[in-house]
């Protein structure tokens, strides 16, 4: 029987959660899909995450999996959401998924979810009853994801991932009790 659990991330953990995450830019890049293709999410980004203690990842049998990112409070790419609105308004104190990826040899089976769920289970530990995340317009296998676990899409945003445009992504919401 193996052991799957969600623990915080470590700076030890950092050159497997950088491999994840480059396997993630060639796996939407072989798909087409023009997300994390400028850069983003950048080495910089996953070491102050790690060091600010909001990286988790995903553990399969002693081994990294997964890893994701849970944002607690404002996040200033959810202010603005066009054609919809969030329950509890913009400024709802919430967290926020983001970064999330999964090791390519773990790719296929369905952990993604056990990794939302992980975060969704740490969000009401924390105190939060109200989850968001978002994902590229053309990226369906994680929107597939997003709402097997129990979020509504709210609407659209605009993520600023470089200085000269803002990508649409699809927000979505959960609000748990």
């Amino acid at each position: 029987m193996s052991a799957t659990y969600l623990r915080q991330a470590t700076n030890q953990d950092l050159p497997e959660i950088k491999k994840i995450i480059e396997e993630a830019k060639a796996y939407l890049k072989k798909q087409g899909i023009d997300q994390w293709q400028d850069g983003y999410p950048a080495t910089e980004d996953l070491e102050f995450d790690v060091n600010n203690g909001i990286t988790y990842v995903l553990i399969i049998d002693g081994k990294i999996a997964g890893t994701a990112a849970l944002h607690q409070g404002l996040d200033v790419n959810y202010l603005n959401i066009h054609d919809g609105e969030w329950v509890n308004g913009v400024h709802g104190r919430y967290t926020a998924i983001h970064r999330i990826a999964m090791s390519s040899n773990f790719r296929g089976q369905h952990l993604s979810e056990k990794m939302i769920s992980g975060l969704i289970t740490i969000s009401g530990v924390f105190g939060y009853k109200d989850i968001r995340i978002d994902t590229h317009p053309d990226n369906l296998g994680m929107q597939h994801v997003i709402t097997t676990n129990g979020f509504t899409k709210r609407g659209t945003i605009y993520m600023a991932e470089t200085d000269t445009e803002a990508s649409p992504r699809y927000a979505y919401q959960l609000v748990i009790g």
